[in-house]
């Protein structure tokens, strides 16, 4: 297949790179200063651009037929938006946070445990997401997907960076090094705790995803996420 990138930073490159060794070829490179997009042969596009420019790339695709996969952060104030636009052209999208698969599949196994935790009141939870000094935005994508998962599955009813709040579950979030991507939840207790931890070993996890998720959504249409990609019902 014939892939848009749009988002040319380190992501981008990694996405070029693995999408080449699947025998997919980039037709076309967007980032910032590029003027000129011509989509007529493209097949399916990936955005790892801005939050200024996601919407409006997402848009751009939607508009012209192109399946869009993105996984770009910091503008869901208008992911609606892109929702009803999809349905609208009858167009094919998938959004996801994350879209490493052993982080999607980690997402599974937080909801099954939140609703086991649910009743059990002894435990209390906290979140901690460690990653590069480069990563801006804290908590991540990923630990508020995680949170919002525990929240929809508890009685916890938010959560909150670095404080302890009554009914809010607490997200630490560390920015050390060069380290990938780390996302712990810990349950306490007095008398013990229980935690699931997914630690990324390097950035190829999240654009080999990416790529799976372009292959799988070709002659779709719909709105879906990483669970319909990995078939988790």
């Amino acid at each position: 297949m014939n892939i848009a990138l749009f988002g040319y930073g380190k992501m981008g490159k990694m996405i070029a790179q693995i999408a080449q060794s699947r025998k997919h070829t980039i037709g076309l490179k967007v980032d910032v200063g590029t003027n000129e997009i011509n989509l007529d042969t493209i097949d399916v596009a990936i955005d790892f651009s801005t939050p200024d420019a996601a919407y409006t790339n997402i848009s751009n695709c939607l508009n012209s037929g192109i399946p869009v996969i993105s996984g770009t952060t910091g503008w869901l104030a208008n992911y609606d938006k892109a929702v009803a636009l999809c349905k609208e052209k009858e167009g094919a999208f998938i959004y996801a946070s994350n879209f490493s698969l052993g982080v999607n599949l980690f997402f599974e196994l937080n909801e099954r445990l939140a609703k086991m935790m649910a009743n059990l009141d002894a435990y209390r939870v906290v979140m901690e997401e460690i990653h590069h000094t480069q990563k801006i935005d804290a908590p991540s994508g990923t630990a508020i997907t995680l949170a919002e998962s525990i929240v929809a599955n508890s009685s916890y009813d938010g959560w909150k960076l670095s404080e302890t709040e009554t009914g809010k579950i607490p997200i630490h979030s560390k920015r050390i090094g060069k380290v990938p991507g780390t996302h712990a939840i810990t349950y306490n207790s007095g008398v013990d705790s229980i935690e699931i931890k997914h630690t990324a070993h390097n950035r190829e996890g999240f654009a080999l995803g990416a790529v799976i998720a372009a292959e799988w959504i070709l002659g779709k249409k719909g709105v879906f996420s990483m669970k319909d990609v990995l078939n988790l019902g």
